[in-house]
């Protein structure tokens, strides 16, 4: 953090010449994604270009706080300052379409913070590289998504509360990440301070609050969270695309199960699907399968969907038949591996 200042004057032209101009605004339910974590999933520009997202994260940045030095891991997209000159054309893309844009910050990287001046800082640097439209990337926000040690809860709360002062000077949002038990080890104190615009609840890799092949548990876990977030807040629901992750949820059931259900709930904002690359794995893709189902003036179910076949009730053998059939799908996914 001490070179703030050298590099805030290194590479103040060149982010003047980058500057976004366009400001996204959360106004309808949509599909947010999370990109830069496979270098076979495309580019940002493309994934904009897809028409299935409204909200897209670079993830992530990893390492910050405690005096390190920040970095970011984009796998195989870019490294280093060249991110800034490849990706700012294609943000600036992305928002021109009227999808939103954010950093995911934290997913199993050194990110601690160690103190409330430590949390400033970041902040400070988050603003000045990342959400500024006059020498930042011009981003529209920033996604929590904190897996570290156990100790990680403090100063999670200063952070948000830090980057929110921010608001002032433009329109950001703020999405906290944390598992679906409640209360998050990681983030609890941080979403209730009202500061965070969106609470996206994983709903995976847990056997807890997942799908198991009935809905009970999942859509239990989703209703204590509506009526746990802060009243201005709204909900996100994050899934995997990924077979191989426990609690995957073919796209099939999410339509007719679950977006049905969670549709209702005034707080609902979307869906927040792990990853772009496992999300293009299926043909057509996951989002693409879902997005008819995502807005809340939908129709409990669809006719006009021809390929969507009835599910089974989920107390029949032929439940588990038709679920391992939703992986029959995937293009190049491997059962054994």
């Amino acid at each position: 953090m001490a070179s703030l200042k050298q590099a805030l004057t290194l590479f103040f032209p060149f982010f003047l010449t980058f500057s976004s101009t366009v400001n996204s605004q959360i106004e309808e339910a949509g599909i947010h994604v999370y990109w830069g974590q496979n270098v076979s999933e495309g580019t940002l520009q493309e994934t904009c270009q897809s028409g299935s997202y409204k909200y897209v994260s670079l993830t992530s940045l990893t390492q910050f706080g405690c005096n390190t030095t920040p970095s970011w891991d984009f796998d195989g997209h870019c490294s280093g300052w060249e991110c800034f000159a490849e990706l700012a054309p294609e943000i600036k893309y992305c928002q021109s379409k009227n999808v939103s844009v954010f950093l995911s910050i934290g997913g199993m990287g050194n990110d601690s913070l160690c103190s409330p001046e430590d949390a400033k800082e970041v902040a400070n640097y988050l603003w000045h590289f990342f959400l500024s439209d006059q020498f930042g990337l011009g981003l529209d926000g920033v996604v929590f998504d904190v897996e570290g040690d156990t100790t990680s809860n403090l100063y999670w709360d200063d952070l948000v509360r830090d980057l929110s002062a921010f608001k002032e000077k433009k329109k950001l949002y703020f999405i906290a990440v944390p598992g679906c038990v409640i209360p998050d080890e990681h983030l609890d104190e941080a979403i209730n301070t009202g500061c965070f615009d969106i609470v996206a609840p994983k709903f995976y890799n847990n056997s807890v609050c997942q799908f198991d092949g009935s809905t009970d548990k999942l859509l239990s876990s989703w209703d204590n969270w509506t009526s746990y977030v802060p009243s201005n807040a709204s909900l996100f629901m994050t899934i995997t695309t990924n077979p191989s992750d426990s609690g995957y949820i073919c796209p099939t059931i999410l339509s007719q199960r679950v977006l049905p259900y969670i549709r209702e709930t005034d707080k609902y904002a979307g869906i927040s699907v792990w990853n772009r690359y496992w999300d293009m794995q299926l043909v057509p893709s996951y989002s693409d399968q879902i997005l008819p189902y995502i807005q809340k003036d939908v129709l409990r179910f669809i006719t006009e969907i021809q390929h969507v076949a009835p599910f089974p009730p989920e107390s029949s053998p032929a439940a588990a038949c038709w679920l391992a059939s939703c992986y029959d799908s995937y293009q190049s996914y491997v059962l054994s591996e």
